[in-house]
Formats: C-alpha cells, structure tokens, sequence
C-alpha cells in the first residue's frame, strides 16, 4: 500500500536520526473539503532547537512563515485554511523540518467528501456463462480519498446475499465468473465507503438473459457479386451461442472505403446470414464488419445487448468497363425509360419487403447484366445491328416469391402491380405467372429490346 509506505519512510527517517526528532499532532486527521487545520510540531526534550527556527512543507511545497504560530522554545503550529481535496488517495503529506531542512516529524493529511449514491450501474452477460457489472462514482469529492466499492447481488425472491471479489477488470468494475442462474431475476447493487462516510447505490433488478451478449458472428467472407462493378455480398455465420439458447439474432454490417474513417451501417439486415452491399463505387477497395445482437427468449421485450464488431474483411469491386463505340438517341432514351420504370418496381417491393429485399435484388441484377450485355454488342455493332443479333434477341426474367420473402401481398395483387408499373415500350412483351406446389409464385417477363 502506498500510504503504508509512505508512512514506514517517515518514521524511519524521524526515528533513526540521531539528533533531531518531533511529534507532529494531530497524526493522519481526516476533513472535509473546505475544513481548517491546526497542526503542531512538538520538539523531544533536550533537543538544542529554538521553535522559532523550524518550518513546515505541505506535499514538498515551503508553507510561508506567515501560516506559523510559535506556542513555546519548543513547539511550533501552522493553521492551514479552506483546505482543497487532496491530491493523492495516500493523503497530504504534512511535514515539520530543522533550520537545516531535516525532517523532524510529519503526519498524512486526508481531505475529501464522503461517498455519493453510485450511479450508472449496468451488466453484461458473455453467452450466459459470467457477469460484468460496472458503475460510477456518484460524486467528484470521493475521488480524493481512498474510496471502496462492493458489489453485492442475490436473488430476488429467495436467494442469499453475495459479494463479488474480482475487481480486475477495470476501475469501478466487478467480474462474476460462474454459478448464475436463468430465468430468475437478479437484484444487484454497490456500496461505497470511506473514512467519511458510505452510500449505496439503486437496487437493480436483471435477468441474465436480458443483458447476454454474444462473440461477434465468425466466418464473415465478403465477395463479388460476377461482374457487377457496385455490389458486394457479405455471408457469416450465427455466434456458437445462439445454438445453444432459443436466442433469436438480429445483424448489422457497417462497411467504409479503404481510405476513409466514417462507417456507414444498414441497420434492417433483421436475422439473416446474408446480405448484399449496393450502390459502391466501381473499383474501390472496402472493408466490412458484422456485429450481433441476442434479442431475448420466451417473447421478452428487452432491446438486447449488441456484440462487438468482427474483425474487418476487404473485399473490391470490379473496374468500370470503359464503353467504346456510340448509340443512337432513341435506344439512349429507351434505356432511361426502362431503368426509371425498373426502379419504380423495386421501390414498391421494398416498400412490401423485410430485411435486405434479397428476392429484389436478385430480379435487378438480371436485368442489370441483360442490360449490359445488350449495350456491349450495341457498341460493337454501332448503328448497323442485324436482324437476329443479340440486341433483338429475348430478355426472359423470372422473379420467385416465396413465403420467407417478407411480401405481405397476395399473389394476384402482387402480379397487377408489376403488371402496371413495368409498362416497357418495347415489341412482344409478355407475362405470365405460374404456382409451385409450395405456394409460392413465378412472374416471367419477356421482352425484345429493339
């Protein structure tokens, strides 16, 4: 202990000196901030020292004479006034000297404010296994002394009181390894005590299984998508622990440029493994993380406590392909035409859908490669495109909606809508839609782009 030591060094140097000692009363006083202090240094009998000659130090600081009170040949007081809290947990060191500087005697010096209500007071729960509760002090003027904090917690209704031993985590941090139960609420709390007083803090009432935080999600992979150059796909795996409890998970990515600092997150990826990155730029290096939140079992409520990130993945998108060649005024127009009529469509399914629209997203990279495979061979060919060549061949999409897409419409509205709102200006277009014996729903569209 610091002021253990301290106090060893002062006595050894009082003690063992020869010639010179004094008693310095009164010895180790605690005050509050604010409070006076009246000190004497009392010479030993036979001492050859006049009071008049000695003076006082106050954390090595030379107090000034002016302080000093001379009660006798051999006894000298200083009163120190208004006094600040003090400036290390171990106490002021308040210290008498001879008119050579040798330390006569001395006494530690405690200045501070007894304990505020703690407050803050929260805990994490690793998997269900452990507890870590952490809290802060209720006041500054607590800082200045030796303060200690006790977290104590038991059941609810029936269970005994305990106290946490492992403060090795951290300031104002208790560490619970093991014997937690579930389902039972817990009542947790923490006392604060020093040389001027105590205080505890609000009881708190958890379960475990509302404040359970898991590993981040392992295996994050982050890939192309073919030779689309501003997407990416980012598949991972459930943290272990979610198998073993009835957790249901929901996900975030947060995803940044190599050369930038802000994150920018999607928040309603809801409780896939998987979702794809729109809307990047072409060429640009990324880097992507994945962090998960277990929200409560049995039908609870509670917001759920969200993991740490996983470490970053980099992945790239493919180079822009530079188009060679010219097209004509109308297929340019043709082209805005569809494009607007297309993202109409996928506004409204996204306005149906939950989660990362995945079945949406898979109709509008059909469209995008059919799209850019018919403006490539246009370039090439120019203005004298064949009968039969490639730009007049057949754009067949298919779009599957099944029960776990999150469309809350039924089939034949959902057929009218993409019916009205795809009304492509082009020969020979055609739908169809057919059921599969799951319920679920196929919509053909086949149009010739001329």
């Amino acid at each position: 202990m610091i002021w253990q030591w301290c106090l060893a060094l002062l006595l050894h140097q009082i003690f063992t000196s020869p010639t010179y000692s004094a008693v310095v009363s009164p010895q180790d006083p605690v005050l509050l901030v604010g409070s006076s202090l009246t000190a004497a240094c009392t010479l030993a009998p036979g001492l050859e020292h006049h009071a008049g000659f000695l003076y006082w130090t106050l954390n090595g600081q030379r107090l000034p004479s002016s302080t000093y009170h001379v009660l006798g040949p051999g006894a000298l007081s200083v009163t120190l006034h208004n006094l600040n809290g003090s400036r290390q947990q171990s106490g002021d060191n308040l210290v008498c000297h001879g008119h050579k500087g040798e330390v006569l005697g001395g006494s530690c010096v405690y200045v501070g404010m007894p304990p505020q209500r703690p407050v803050n007071l929260s805990c994490l729960s690793h998997n269900t296994k452990d507890l870590t509760c952490s809290w802060s002090p209720g006041g500054p003027g607590e800082s200045f002394i030796r303060t200690r904090y006790t977290l104590k917690y038991k059941l609810r209704w029936f269970g005994q009181e305990t106290v946490c031993t492992d403060y090795s985590r951290g300031t104002n941090t208790c560490y619970i390894p093991s014997g937690l139960a579930i389902f039972t609420p817990y009542e947790i709390w923490v006392e604060a005590s020093n040389q001027l007083g105590s205080a505890a803090s609000l009881v708190a009432t958890l379960d475990i299984l509302d404040v359970v935080t898991t590993d981040p999600p392992p295996d994050v992979q982050v890939n192309r998508v073919g030779d689309l150059d501003d997407q990416l796909t980012v598949h991972w795996r459930s943290p272990p622990a979610l198998r073993d409890f009835l957790f249901r998970a929901k996900y975030q990515i947060r995803y940044r440029l190599e050369d930038s600092a802000s994150w920018k997150v999607v928040e309603n990826v809801g409780n896939q493994t998987s979702c794809r990155l729109a809307g990047l730029r072409p060429g640009t290096v990324y880097f992507v993380q994945v962090r998960c939140n277990p929200v409560g079992m049995y039908g609870s409520r509670k917001p759920g406590v969200w993991s740490n990130w996983s470490p970053p993945m980099a992945a790239s998108t493919p180079q822009k392909r530079l188009q060679t060649g010219s097209c004509d005024a109308k297929s340019g127009a043709q082209t805005a035409a569809l494009r607007r009529e297309l993202k109409q469509f996928l506004g409204w399914v996204r306005k149906h859908a939950s989660g990362c629209g995945s079945v949406s997203i898979k109709l509008y990279d059909q469209w995008r490669a059919w799209l850019q495979k018919s403006q490539n061979t246009r370039n090439q060919v120019g203005k004298h495109t064949q009968p039969g060549s490639l730009v007049n061949q057949p754009l067949v999409l298919h779009f599957i909606l099944d029960r776990g897409s999150g469309l809350a419409v039924s089939r034949n509205v959902f057929f009218l809508e993409v019916w009205t709102l795809l009304k492509f200006k082009t020969s020979g277009s055609a739908f169809t839609q057919s059921l599969t014996s799951g319920h679920d729903m196929q919509i053909s569209l086949s149009t010739h782009y001329n």
